[in-house]
């Protein structure tokens, strides 16, 4: 892979100050790859797109693992089949010591996770797909060329890649994310480009799963993605027992454009099929939910007395850099309380089109019925008012035209 990243967004610098990217060798296959989280929790492990590299999932790991969540997010190295991809990937598992895994997978990337989970069941124990298929035929019949993918120059597969990108005007959180992803497209050699996209042209389906429906999560975006809408159909019918998490908008990066509902669906799965957080094992975080108030007695002192002690105690903590791992961006006291009451009010539903909402639509209605409550009240002030004025104001005008007369 070559340089950097330009115009990398603030919230992206962050975080690769503070987490480090891995890069190690495993046969002929070099592995990229963030893990960030507690090591005694199940992975989730993230695979990208054929755009994407392990960068694209930042902000699920920057989420998720100050949740207590284990993420750990992979480029896809230079395979040219899917039995080679799936050899590597579990000789990458076996090195870094991980058995029982959760996939992640949005469109190449949720192909993939779908072939390892059929040839390699007893180590996958869910998958969350988003915007991906069951087959490759579409894909091999429109590159008639895919024989000689591998001699192209770099310039025609980087093409090839973003022609599948809308470049109409967006929505920004949406343009954003398309700008960063083409960002990382630019970070990919032509070998890295050349094996993509051999993989998704190779002519190749998936087979019966021995996972339960139950235990897969369907994550598709409704407006405007590269994958066809007939083939993300494909999927559905396949597993049809599968929980459904429609998100109304995002395109095809909503791990970027609407992280905050991705995030949200994925905790969900992640504690539907078993697994449990550990967030007292979070460096910084308080492990009694008291919020980081001490649970020592005052043994009577004043208040002069306890801010002294206060400070003492604030001196004496050592600074975040001595950590075993560097924490992420810190959050309110309240906000794991505020997560639970999402998660509690969030339901997946089983029936087509219905996806979790944020609680603001209710305050949408709240504030519409207060406006017609004040409109209510307002009217009927204007009535009481005219009827009760009516009658001076007529006698007024007869005691005018009395005086008139006169």
């Amino acid at each position: 892979m070559k340089g950097g990243v330009l115009s990398a967004p603030g919230d992206y610098i962050y975080f690769k100050s503070q987490v480090p990217l891995h890069k190690i060798p495993i046969g002929s296959k070099q592995w990229r790859y963030y893990d960030f989280g507690p090591k005694v929790v199940p992975p989730l492990i993230c695979l990208p797109g054929i755009a994407g590299t392990a960068d694209v999932y930042y902000k699920q790991i920057m989420s998720l693992s100050m949740k207590g969540y284990r993420v750990i997010s992979v480029d896809i190295p230079r395979a040219w089949n899917n039995h080679e991809w799936i050899q590597a990937f579990e000789k990458f598992l076996d090195t870094i010591d991980v058995h029982h895994i959760h996939l992640y997978g949005t469109a190449l990337g949720g192909f993939l996770a779908q072939l390892f989970a059929q040839h390699r069941p007893r180590r996958v124990r869910s998958l969350v797909l988003s915007n991906t298929f069951v087959e490759t035929t579409s894909f091999s019949a429109s590159m008639p060329w895919a024989p000689i993918v591998g001699w192209a120059p770099a310039f025609i597969l980087k093409r090839h890649v973003l022609s599948g990108i809308r470049d109409s005007p967006q929505e920004p959180f949406i343009a954003d994310s398309v700008d960063f992803v083409v960002s990382q497209v630019e970070t990919l050699s032509r070998e890295d480009l050349a094996s993509r996209l051999t993989l998704t042209a190779d002519a190749a389906s998936v087979g019966p799963l021995l996972l339960p429906d139950s235990s897969i999560t369907l994550m598709d975006t409704n407006d405007y993605c590269a994958t066809p809408q007939s083939l993300k159909d494909q999927v559905c019918e396949r597993y049809p027992g599968a929980r459904r998490a429609y998100l109304k908008s995002g395109g095809d990066f909503p791990f970027l454009s609407r992280p905050d509902e991705v995030n949200l669906h994925l905790q969900l799965h992640l504690r539907r099929v078993g697994v449990e957080a550990r967030p007292d094992l979070i460096p910084g975080a308080p492990k009694d939910g008291s919020g980081g108030s001490s649970n020592e007695p005052n043994n009577g002192r004043k208040d002069a007395d306890d801010s002294s002690e206060n400070d003492k105690r604030d001196s004496e903590t050592p600074p975040p850099a001595e950590s075993a791992e560097p924490p992420l961006a810190p959050e309110a006291t309240g906000s794991h309380d505020l997560d639970n009451q999402l998660l509690k009010m969030a339901k997946l539903s089983d029936d087509i089109g219905e996806s979790v909402s944020p609680p603001l639509e209710n305050s949408f209605f709240r504030d519409k019925q207060n406006l017609l409550v004040s409109r209510a009240l307002l009217n009927v002030t204007c009535e009481f008012f005219i009827l009760n004025m009516l009658p001076l104001y007529l006698g007024n005008c007869t005691f005018t035209g009395k005086v008139a007369v006169m």
